[in-house]
């Protein structure tokens, strides 16, 4: 097997889901921490756009992060995080996006206004953002009443990004308390070893986070 070096930051969400992924797994990586600027550079010429993760797998690199886990599936087939069967595989990637475009997104919108200047803060865009939360929020509270994960009884690519979303999503726009089956679910998500681990490894960086950490998590 080849050495899979991963350009990340562990307080990052994105790579948080990467990360879990590799834990699920049980499959070694490099770490490249992105706080060295060597590794930013050696990250923006695989990637010239800098965001991350970014995975290099010998002479072939690998952007975003959905991407970078089908691509562990191929390398590590054991453990899958996305199903063989297409129909539920659909679902996976469903699911996936809503929590990247629905929740990781829309919390990121609200944090990347907060950390503008006072007077070129959006508030519009802001109040945009977290009526998208609300309601994501509330769709996911019905979805999640009958199920232990994202699609069902098996940890999948879902989970790896909803775990750091749904952590983040509420430092940023409170989950209601009424939506029960949505706080349960984020629990499992913080209990869950691959998580747990990772989200241990993002705790020295929570001063990063521009609203202030709370401590319950």
């Amino acid at each position: 097997m080849s050495d899979l070096v991963l350009y990340s930051h562990p307080f990052s969400s994105y790579c948080q889901k990467a990360i879990v992924a590799f834990y699920e797994k049980d499959l070694p990586f490099t770490p490249r921490m992105l706080e060295d600027e060597g590794a930013m550079a050696e990250l923006k010429a695989l990637w010239p756009f800098g965001q991350f993760p970014v995975l290099q797998d010998d002479d072939r690199s690998f952007a975003e992060t959905s991407i970078i886990i089908e691509r562990l599936d191929q390398v590590s087939p054991a453990v899958p995080m996305i199903p063989i069967d297409p129909d539920k595989a659909l679902e996976v990637r469903f699911m996936d996006r809503v929590f990247d475009n629905q929740i990781q997104a829309n919390q990121q919108r609200i944090i990347y206004n907060a950390l503008r200047p006072e007077t070129d803060r959006d508030p519009i865009a802001d109040a945009e953002a977290r009526a998208k939360l609300e309601t994501a929020y509330a769709w996911l509270d019905g979805v999640m009443a009958g199920r232990t994960w994202a699609t069902g009884e098996t940890f999948s690519l879902a989970d790896c990004g909803a775990a750091p979303g749904l952590l983040y999503a509420h430092w940023t726009h409170a989950i209601p308390a009424r939506f029960e089956h949505l706080w349960a679910y984020r629990r499992r998500l913080l209990a869950r070893p691959s998580y747990a681990r990772a989200l241990d490894e993002a705790r020295p960086y929570r001063g990063y986070f521009p609203l202030g950490a709370p401590d319950e998590d």
